[in-house]
């Protein structure tokens, strides 16, 4: 079967059609049969032969095998070997081909780089863990930056240096370096730190190695001291052992400024991505689903000025944003000192009014936990807070919300605010819960 590509000449890129010395506006150009692959049945950009002698296309041939198959599409037979062989030869003549109908607007194909084997991969793995304990920054700093530039070349190189235990063995290196001294081999940690992002998620001995106190404080001493890029990998890492583990939390909590790091990132952010990571690693430490939460680290929290912090991102932020941030909010809420700040904050009250049913499910549900601690554990005596809640609109959202449907835990809390609100109804009109200009931030 062959199929035509029909190319406009070069100056379509003026916007206008050249004739072809025969009249037509159109050249057809054939492609010939053996440089498409049997698969796609296009053009073969890197064109790979498998053991049954069948050439295809690598991307196509991959997917197949990728997907289960193992068997030859062409031939049906059971491949002997997974691994396609390079086929220059075919190659080199479909770049000569390309080159030739140049003029018809056929563009020659790229040399493909040859992918990274898993025997290569092994062997620098190898030399990556030879060096780190041997101590040898400079050598294992160059073989992590070899793992990197293979990782970036395609995804392929990447799932192989993944998929061959790359996470694991740089997390060992990085334990190794930070137990000798992570201030003097702090340019070999931060390229093994500026490589483990993306080969999350990470393995439970890859986790054991980066949780250990000797790594934990080096992540710590990124987060406060280290570059940009630096502090961003860092808070990458902490976010994924945090939420792995609950382990992990009380161990981090153990470390001499890690909660004021983490803070620090969400006060003075260097990206959306630090920010996001910053705040789920802090809702880990805070959530009332962890048992080894305590009203120390919340208290801590509270003392650094974090809950005016989260009721300012509120105001204007992505929905991703705000779903981190309201976590984060009725995590802190479980104590005290940050009902006492949330009351006084004149934004409190009208943000998660706003917030439900406005951003997602998840904020809906966030925002009238929030509501329902801060009303539930008022001072008997005052209900100020009541009242202000009723000012913005929030017996009308619950029971819209009660009307459209929601989780059985929210559904509760919703009814419980309703009848609360419900006794101070009638005194006071309601106004609307998105006018914020005459609310003064307190920072």
């Amino acid at each position: 079967m062959i199929s035509n590509w029909r190319k406009r000449r070069a100056s379509r890129r003026a916007g206008k059609t050249q004739k072809q010395p025969g009249g037509q506006l159109d050249m057809e150009v054939t492609i010939p049969t053996h440089f498409r692959c049997p698969i796609s049945l296009e053009l073969m950009k890197d064109p790979v032969t498998l053991s049954t002698g069948i050439t295809y296309d690598r991307e196509s041939i991959e997917r197949w095998i990728e997907s289960g198959n193992q068997t030859c599409p062409v031939t049906n037979k059971v491949l002997t070997s997974f691994e396609p062989t390079p086929n220059h030869a075919i190659r080199k003549m479909i770049q000569d081909w390309c080159v030739k109908n140049r003029s018809l607007g056929i563009e020659r194909i790229p040399t493909p780089r040859i992918p990274v084997t898993p025997v290569e991969v092994l062997e620098l793995l190898s030399r990556i863990t030879d060096a780190a304990w041997r101590g040898d920054q400079s050598g294992c700093g160059e073989l992590v930056a070899k793992i990197k530039r293979l990782g970036k070349e395609n995804e392929r190189n990447k799932r192989c240096i993944v998929g061959n235990g790359a996470g694991r063995v740089l997390a060992a290196a990085f334990d190794a370096f930070a137990a000798a001294s992570f201030e003097k081999n702090v340019a070999a940690l931060e390229k093994i730190l500026s490589a483990m992002p993306w080969m999350l998620p990470l393995d439970s001995e890859a986790q054991s190695y980066l949780a250990s106190p000797a790594s934990l404080r080096c992540m710590v001493w990124f987060l406060n001291s280290g570059s940009l890029s630096g502090r961003q990998n860092a808070v990458l890492v902490l976010k994924e052992l945090l939420s792995s583990d609950q382990k992990h939390v009380s161990l981090l909590a153990e470390i001499e400024g890690a909660n004021q790091a983490l803070v620090k990132l969400i006060k003075e952010p260097i990206c959306p991505t630090a920010t996001k990571a910053s705040l789920v690693a802090i809702f880990q430490m805070v959530s009332p689903s962890n048992l080894s939460s305590s009203d120390r680290i919340k208290s801590g929290f509270v003392e650094m000025g974090l809950v005016s912090l989260l009721l300012d991102i509120l105001v204007d932020s992505d929905k991703s944003l705000c779903e981190k941030a309201l976590g984060v909010l009725d995590g802190l809420c479980s104590c005290q000192e940050a009902r006492e700040k949330a009351y006084s904050n004149a934004l409190t009250m009208p943000v998660l009014v706003k917030k439900i049913l406005r951003i997602s499910d998840l904020a809906t549900e966030f925002s009238v936990s929030i509501l329902w601690k801060l009303c539930k554990n008022r001072n008997p005596d005052e209900g100020s807070i009541v009242i202000e809640a009723l000012q913005v609109g929030a017996f009308q959202k619950l029971l819209l919300l009660l009307q459209v449907g929601c989780g059985e835990g929210t559904k509760e809390k919703a009814t419980e605010l309703l009848k609360l609100l419900n006794l101070y109804r009638g005194k006071l009109e309601c106004i609307d819960s998105t006018d914020f200009k005459d609310l003064k931030r307190p920072f």
